[in-house]
């Protein structure tokens, strides 16, 4: 059996991700629909080798927001096996960070308590699983994910994701603390080279809230460094953000832990 951990530590970096990474930029005012739908059909039609980090990346994207990921959209009401007792309500119980959190953990994470608390366990369980038989529990009764809300070839890379993309956060993130394990010198060296293209050295140059409720890099990097460390991983759902899951993942934590210095407002 594989090791993910080793596989994601010391990957190299694919020519799918720079291609992706590539168009992504020059067509971020677009939107990322139109580049994800270049980069399949680009695949399709000239025969590009797709690696299996660009499975694994997509399927990342996939687990954040598949509806924002995949052009598509989220049911409106609530999924029929989201508890009673959880405290949200329609689309966005359909996401599967809603339920088993950014850190993967569900109830054993960051989700054990709040607003987000579901009961509902994490997928760490499956890890390293065949990808076909992670496709098959994502049909099942109990997740209800039909092939036209994520096409057969949509689910097998969300399942490459869940089986060799995930990661143990608490490795890189003090779950009691959220006190991250990386270099800030040299996350700031790779967000000010990469990240910064779009998000402004300050990382205030996209607000993902509002002007009454404003959300920056830095906010997120402080309230939720595991959806941070997800994103710098995978990319926003829906975003033409580069991810890197092609480079080991102590630059990652670096990048992350930079973006906890940056501005919170």
């Amino acid at each position: 059996m594989r090791n993910p951990g080793l596989r994601l530590a010391f990957g190299g970096i694919s020519t799918a991700l720079l291609l992706a990474a590539s168009w992504g930029i020059v067509q971020g005012a677009i939107g990322v629909s139109k580049a994800v739908a270049h980069e399949q059909k680009m695949g399709a039609e000239k025969s590009v080798f797709v690696t299996e980090k660009w499975r694994i990346r997509r399927g990342g994207r996939i687990y954040g927001n598949w509806a924002d990921e995949l052009g598509a959209k989220l049911p409106e009401t609530t999924h029929p096996s989201y508890p009673a007792s959880g405290k949200k309500s329609g689309a966005t119980t359909w996401r599967c960070k809603e339920c088993h959190g950014w850190d993967y953990k569900g109830k054993d994470g960051a989700y054990g308590s709040g607003s987000h608390f579901t009961g509902i366990g994490g997928i760490q369980d499956v890890r390293g699983a065949l990808p076909d038989q992670i496709a098959n529990i994502l049909r099942d009764k109990t997740h209800r994910y039909t092939e036209e809300m994520i096409p057969d070839d949509e689910i097998v890379n969300l399942a490459y994701f869940i089986s060799w993309g995930q990661i143990d956060m608490d490795t890189v993130i003090d779950p009691n603390t959220k006190r991250v394990r990386g270099d800030v010198g040299h996350g700031a060296e790779i967000f000010q080279t990469v990240c910064a293209v779009c998000h402004g050295l300050d990382g205030k140059s996209i607000n993902f809230g509002n002007d009454q409720e404003p959300e920056f890099i830095g906010t997120i990097g402080n309230e939720n460094p595991w959806e941070m460390l997800h994103n710098v991983r995978f990319g926003h759902s829906g975003d033409a953000m580069v991810g890197l899951i092609a480079f080991p993942l102590q630059d990652q934590a670096d990048v992350v832990s930079y973006t906890r210095t940056l501005p919170e407002k």
